[in-house]
């Protein structure tokens, strides 16, 4: 590639966040807990008992947040909504008051100049719907659609690109399959169930949203789809590739672009469970036209046959758990990929994320993706003078932008990329002891600092080069 890199004209440069992981204020303003709530407050689900009852405080501090994304340049923030802040137990009537809190905070995005991308669910299912069941009880996916109107009907007339799910594989597989995320449960066949039925809140979510918002608006989903690569080609362990491939993948791409299921996938779990949680007409739900396609990629994953020792099929760098996120796949070894690591042992990989683009270039032609979530976790430290170095994030953002610009060469139509993340924040179950932000947050007095690498990206939104 060049030594500079030039993006498309109108090519969207953004960060990212989450609701739970960002606002604190969770008692305020009528919200009730959803299941992060319960679970951090669970002894020893996160590290250091952490919760996101304070997180970065944005709920009070969104306007100075939004001045600083103008200030960096950006031209676009994907944020979520929390479920439990609009209609607190998951049903009935919207809080105004809660959403009340989105519309200024859109407001204040498109005064700076900076559009707005709603992620309706980020993994914070109100807990009266878990106690009811959860995602694993066919009900959720109507009360998500239900949701899904009631905060089209408010901010429809602003906000023009909706996301309907961010990453359905870890609300599924790590919330109800291992267990390292809320609710906590350890249940394979609930995981599948869990995962048909997110597939179906998208389906009947994207419905609503077509039917409340203005014909302008885009619909889309973002996906962590795994880059997974065999360890040999070992016939055995090209089919232990296969399988994993179908569980992080097929799963959801399957019946959102295709309208079904992979066959073998079903084959492969048919010992957990029979799949009758998939009535008729829920494939034709499920397969709703998108707009657009968001794409989740920070490692790749490398996986054989057979593990050598206990353990070696959960060593998928998704946290610690005695039970498989892996459903019918649990005899799989995943092996750390050779090369540098982020503080999360995530292996440097930028040429995953082209092969990823490329890949739903050729599985969904003609549909316009985005990489809504790239970035590293670094081990970040303010110096003598509060100022904080993250060369190594720079580096990574360098590579990573590179393999979009050579997929854009190679004919993908991508359209922007969101940092992961804007904000240092509550990182799930790591609590605050992994910092992805390009801005420093000091936790004890919120102070904001943006680091070199928020500097450094700021230069490449405002020229679209990346030298």
């Amino acid at each position: 590639m060049p030594e500079s890199l030039t993006f498309p004209a109108g090519f969207l440069w953004g960060a990212a966040t989450s609701a739970y992981q960002i606002e604190g204020a969770v008692r305020e303003d009528g919200r009730t807990p959803s299941i992060w709530d319960t679970f951090s407050h669970t002894p020893g689900r996160t590290h250091g008992g952490d919760t996101g009852d304070v997180a970065v405080e944005h709920y009070h501090r969104y306007r100075d947040d939004v001045a600083l994304m103008a200030r960096l340049g950006l031209t676009a923030y994907r944020f979520s909504v929390s479920w439990s802040r609009v209609q607190p137990t998951g049903r009935g009537p919207a809080v105004q008051r809660g959403l009340d809190f989105y519309r200024r905070l859109v407001d204040e995005l498109l005064s700076q100049g900076v559009e707005p991308a709603l992620t309706l669910y980020h993994w914070d299912l109100p807990q009266e719907l878990e106690d009811a069941g959860g995602w694993p009880a066919r009900e959720t996916a109507y009360r998500f659609a239900e949701y899904a109107g009631l905060v089209a009907e408010a901010l429809g007339d602003r906000v023009e690109s909706w996301i309907t799910l961010n990453e359905p594989w870890c609300s599924a597989f790590l919330g109800y399959g291992s267990g390292v995320h809320a609710p906590g449960r350890t249940d394979p066949a609930a995981a599948l169930h869990a995962a048909h039925h997110l597939n179906l809140a998208h389906g009947l979510g994207t419905q609503a949203l077509r039917a409340a918002l203005p014909a302008r608006a885009r619909v889309a989903v973002s996906l962590n789809s795994a880059v997974v690569r065999a360890v040999s080609q070992d016939p055995r362990d090209l089919d232990a590739r296969r399988r994993i491939d179908n569980l992080a993948n097929g799963v959801f791409h399957g019946p959102m672009l295709h309208g079904a299921y992979p066959a073998d996938l079903l084959a492969d779990t048919a010992r957990i469970t029979d799949w009758s949680c998939v009535r008729e007409g829920d494939l034709a739900a499920i397969h709703q036209p998108l707009d657009a396609l968001g794409l989740n990629y920070y490692t790749p994953a490398l996986v054989s046959a057979a593990p050598e020792a206990p353990g070696d099929a959960r060593a998928d760098g998704h946290g610690a758990s005695d039970h498989s996120p892996w459903p019918g796949a649990e005899d799989v070894a995943f092996h750390q990929t050779p090369g540098e690591c982020t503080e999360m042992g995530w292996t440097i990989d930028p040429t995953g994320l082209h092969e990823l683009i490329m890949r739903y270039t050729r599985e969904a032609p003609g549909l316009p993706l985005y990489v809504t979530e790239n970035g590293a976790a670094c081990d970040d430290k303010p110096d003598a003078d509060g100022r904080v170095h993250d060369p190594e994030r720079i580096a990574y953002l360098h590579g990573h932008l590179a393999a979009v610009r050579r997929a854009l060469a190679d004919g993908a139509d991508v359209r922007g990329y969101y940092l992961w993340s804007l904000l240092d924040n509550f990182e799930w179950a790591y609590g605050y002891s992994k910092r992805f932000g390009a801005v420093y947050v000091d936790y004890e007095t919120q102070v904001r600092t943006p680091k070199s690498s928020a500097e450094w990206y700021a230069a490449v939104a405002r020229t679209g080069v990346v030298d």
